[in-house]
């Protein structure tokens, strides 16, 4: 990728609605889990080995580029599944692998699959990018470096031509949005030592996204963190300053997000593709980005924070344990027929009452993420304002559903 080009856009999928959803949306690439070894094995649904022909199938015709995270800790009784997997992945010509173990790194390109370097490998420096040239393509950097420090290395490989295997210089890759951990680059061991889960095997219990007391042994005073979550950062956002992310010479921004919703991978990869077009196009601006930041805070997150990418020197802690997202869903009920030529979706109603007007999410497999207002209905048949429990529901749609997909309604937080 030279200067010229824009800089790759890459979207999380951890089930077929989050990938249809960052398709959808505009993503340059995708990365996703598959069963156990990577580091979202326990946050999410995850795919199956059966399914790497799948995703290759849906990502090609689009130009999309797909990339296997198998980026844990590898034990020896799992070298024969990492070897099963890569040429499962290689035959079925998905992209490249993200790895940060030695052995994964080694067998990929024994097959002469691409490799992409984990942030779990804290690359901060220019030898350290060209220890691995031999190796990777495409390294993600740490993610406690500046945009500063990010610059300099980007500058590096300009000037001294560093070359990855397929003798293209080598891409820097950092995270553009989504959840931090407090441990550098994710190397965390609080859920090992507490429930014998470990993160850097992609089963991370989160303790550090929960309430604790603090108390001094010595005088057993009790001190009650109710101001911060003090172990629990924001979620990151660059999108205000996404300018100066670009200029840093960047070859990829990626979003974080394996373990959240289908809505959410389709708005943030969304908002992400507007600015980076509206980047590249010449018409970045603060009222656009108070739009784009509008648009984020309706789906999870827990607050925003600009990382460490502008120099700050502490983190910026969650003041709640979960969400505050300005909108959430609410279940509705299931898709049950399409009628093709009159491009119309039959729902039954199960939970929640919608009526038109209503801000209404359609997620599936197949569908992904599909967000619109109901303009018209029809309820068992007859023009109506409102379908309740029990009631069958059709709506004018400009896609096609399937069987089971799921209705929801949106609603303020």
């Amino acid at each position: 990728m030279t200067a010229s080009h824009k800089i790759e856009l890459m979207a999380p999928a951890g089930d077929f609605e989050s990938l249809q959803a960052a398709i959808d949306n505009g993503a340059d690439s995708v990365y996703f889990g598959v069963e156990q070894l990577n580091m979202r094995a326990r946050a999410t649904v995850n795919f199956s080995i059966d399914d790497l022909p799948s995703i290759a199938k849906r990502c090609e015709p689009r130009k999309i580029r797909s990339y296997l995270t198998l980026n844990t800790i590898i034990y020896d009784h799992d070298l024969s599944v990492v070897k099963t997997l890569l040429n499962k992945a290689k035959a079925a010509n998905i992209s490249a692998v993200i790895a940060s173990d030695q052995a994964v790194i080694a067998m990929a390109r024994a097959i002469g699959m691409e490799v992409h370097l984990s942030t779990q490998l804290n690359i901060t420096n220019i030898e350290t990018i060209k220890f691995y040239s031999v190796f990777a393509d495409t390294m993600v950097l740490s993610r406690e470096l500046s945009l500063r420090q990010v610059k300099k290395i980007t500058e590096q490989i300009q000037k001294e031509q560093i070359k990855g295997p397929s003798g293209n210089l080598v891409e820097v890759e950092i995270f553009g949005h989504g959840a931090l951990c407090m441990a550098v680059s994710g190397k965390c061991y609080l859920s090992l030592h507490s429930h014998n889960s470990s993160a850097n095997r992609g089963a991370c219990k989160q303790n550090c996204r929960k309430k604790y007391t603090v108390i001094d042994q010595e005088s057993g005073f009790e001190m009650e963190l109710d101001n911060e979550y003090i172990m629990s950062p924001k979620d990151l956002c660059t999108l205000d300053f996404l300018d100066q992310v670009i200029d840093s010479g960047i070859q990829v921004l990626k979003i974080e997000g394996r373990g959240r919703a289908p809505e959410y991978v389709a708005t943030v990869t969304k908002t992400y593709r507007e600015a980076i077009d509206s980047y590249y196009e010449g018409t970045f601006s603060k009222e656009k980005i108070t739009t784009w930041i509008e648009a984020l805070n309706t789906v999870y997150n827990r607050g925003f924070w600009s990382g460490y990418y502008l120099g700050q020197e502490l983190g910026e802690w969650s003041a709640v344990p979960g969400s505050v997202a300005t909108q959430k869903k609410v279940y509705v009920g299931k898709g049950t027929h399409y009628f093709q030529k009159a491009s119309i979706g039959e729902f039954k109603i199960e939970a929640y009452d919608i009526k038109a007007g209503d801000k209404i999410l359609i997620t599936g497999p197949n569908t992904g993420a599909q967000i619109l207002t109901i303009d018209e209905m029809y309820v068992n048949d007859i023009a109506a304002e409102k379908a309740t429990k029990g009631d069958l529901c059709t709506l004018k749609l400009p896609f096609r559903i399937r069987l089971s997909d799921k209705l929801y309604k949106i609603v303020e937080a």
